[in-house]
């Protein structure tokens, strides 16, 4: 299938669902749904590093927050322009600020994909765990950074007022429909790329870097140049999906955008759906994903990184490629001549 082919096909499915939702009428379904939709975009995107290239990435979280607190910037630049800008940029800003939340992703990814590239040109010379901790190093300074930056809340946080509805072609949304229908888009978009990636020069030279660095730069593949291809397209979707987190919680301190959450369910998604290929985030994030929503409701939000763990362990034991790999082995199985 081609990759315009599978756009269109993604797109309708997942208008379709977005559809039923409207049909059914219940707010909760676009809530839970915009979470699931967030890590399937926050998975793909660390899979295209972590899977991809096998350079295993802990600092989901700051990129996810950089796009968060890009959003928070810009919303509070816009609110109060005569407080921080000259009178001439003052009215400028007035009239471009805050921007639409397409942009503001748009935004936040650029941003988040610059620090990816410097992060990559800093610590992808490092291998294996090296690079690990350092990516988790580097979460940590943005974090301090946010907490001591008064500007977007500090410590305290920043609050965010969305407005009621949107206008789109006529048709009036509630905000969190607006909201479920943006990172709808983001990740069709996304899963697209990733797809597309998978099936190009470009992903087949990260399947060396993944298989064999040392053998692909022996062999005259441009390791460095491609890891720093897939930091920065791997840190930039992050931050777009990070962007409309303000809009979402309407409240955003240092510790719900750096969460935990975001840093073990972009890696335990991947590696429960399967790192090699791009349908393996897709699964692991709606299957993770509605397993947490469901707990949420009938439990508690605590026990979410529990079941994480929990199936994470099991199928790190049961089928360590994942389900794609578990299915790609029974097929072969299946398929094998007696």
């Amino acid at each position: 299938m081609r990759s315009w082919s599978f756009f269109l096909l993604a797109l309708a499915v997942g208008l379709s669902f977005f559809v039923l939702c409207m049909v059914v009428r219940n707010d909760y379904l676009f809530f839970a749904g915009y979470v699931v939709l967030q890590f399937i975009v926050l998975a793909t995107a660390w899979n295209i590093l972590g899977g991809y290239c096998g350079y295993v990435n802990f600092g989901s979280a700051a990129f996810f927050a950089l796009g968060a607190y890009t959003a928070i910037a810009l919303h509070k630049l816009g609110a109060s322009p005569d407080r921080y800008l000259p009178a001439a940029l003052a009215d400028l800003a007035r009239l471009v600020l805050p921007p639409p939340i397409p942009v503001l992703m748009l935004l936040g990814g650029i941003i988040s994909g610059v620090v990816g590239l410097g992060m990559g040109y800093l610590t992808l010379r490092l291998r294996g765990v090296f690079f690990a901790i350092a990516t988790l190093a580097m979460a940590v300074v943005l974090q301090t950074l946010m907490i001591n930056w008064d500007f977007v809340g500090g410590s305290r946080g920043a609050y965010v007022i969305r407005p009621a509805s949107v206008s789109i072609l006529g048709f009036s949304l509630g905000y969190i429909e607006y909201l479920f229908l943006v990172m709808l888009m983001l990740a069709v978009a996304v899963l697209t790329v990733a797809r597309l990636i998978e099936r190009s020069r470009l992903g087949y030279g990260f399947a060396t870097i993944r298989d064999d660095e040392l053998a692909a730069e022996a062999a005259g593949v441009p390791t460095l140049r491609l890891k720093l291809v897939a930091t920065t397209i791997s840190g930039a979707f992050m931050g777009m999906a990070g962007a409309p987190l303000p809009y979402y919680l309407g409240y955003v301190e240092p510790g719900a955008a750096f969460g935990l959450q975001y840093a073990v369910n972009s890696i335990a998604m991947p590696m429960i759906g399967g790192t090699t290929t791009w349908a393996g985030p897709l699964i692991g994030a709606i299957l993770l994903g509605s397993l947490q929503q469901i707990a949420t409701v009938t439990i508690s939000s605590a026990v979410n990184l529990l079941i994480v763990g929990v199936l994470l362990v099991a199928f790190v034991i049961i089928a360590p490629a994942g389900i794609v790999g578990l299915v790609q082995g029974w097929r072969r199985r299946w398929g094998a001549p007696a």
